[in-house]
């Protein structure tokens, strides 16, 4: 049988940000709708670019050279933390996400062409449009109605300004394996950026 690996093309965070988003998750976990959500680990918080879902694993090779081929060029930017949210709207969360920002633009070109290389093995490009998010946690399925909609309040109450910044050096190629208590998420490779700036 083919042996199939749940892939997906992810910039992993640093410590400093990993920090950064428990301090935000604590304060919502402990706030009156905290009970609504399904909070994430945030040592497996990543900033995803493409999902794959199942690949083959006789095309994992693949997989790195074309997102080799879209990090060519590419330099190392800054990414910093800043803006909380709700997907679809604070009225009726589903996710509750960190939103993320690059000065420098660089991110969503990066994105496009880790798409575009990929397209070209046959992963279907995204219909929706990118928007970079840290997700912090999902709403149960069955939550109470009043902490839902409380966590919501909270998440709209809750200005988030610049949280913390770090420098993007690579983007990685990554496992993740399910489990009952959640996803464990392994790097494959990691592909770094190695163009200069301004070029």
């Amino acid at each position: 049988m083919l042996a199939m690996v749940r892939t997906f093309v992810a910039i992993e965070l640093d410590d400093v940000l990993c920090d950064a988003l428990t301090h935000v998750q604590e304060r919502l976990r402990h706030s009156e709708g905290g009970r609504a959500g399904r909070w994430v680990n945030p040592k497996g918080i990543h900033l995803t670019l493409k999902f794959l879902g199942d690949v083959p694993a006789t095309m994992l090779d693949q997989v790195r050279q074309a997102v080799e081929r879209a990090c060519q060029g590419v330099a190392p930017f800054t990414l910093t933390l800043g803006g909380l949210g709700c997907f679809p709207n604070v009225r009726r969360p589903r996710v509750v996400w960190v939103g993320v920002r690059d000065a420098a633009g660089c991110l969503a070109p990066l994105q496009r062409a880790v798409e575009g290389e990929l397209e070209h093995l046959g992963f279907p490009r995204e219909q929706r449009g990118f928007q970079p998010h840290l997700t912090l946690a999902r709403v149960k399925e069955g939550a109470a109605v009043d902490e839902v909609a409380a966590l919501g309040k909270m998440v709209a109450e809750s200005p988030v300004s610049d949280l913390a910044s770090m420098t993007v050096n690579a983007v990685s190629v990554m496992k993740s394996d399910l489990h009952p208590e959640g996803a464990i998420y392994t790097e494959l490779c990691r592909i770094p950026l190695s163009g200069s700036a301004g070029v």
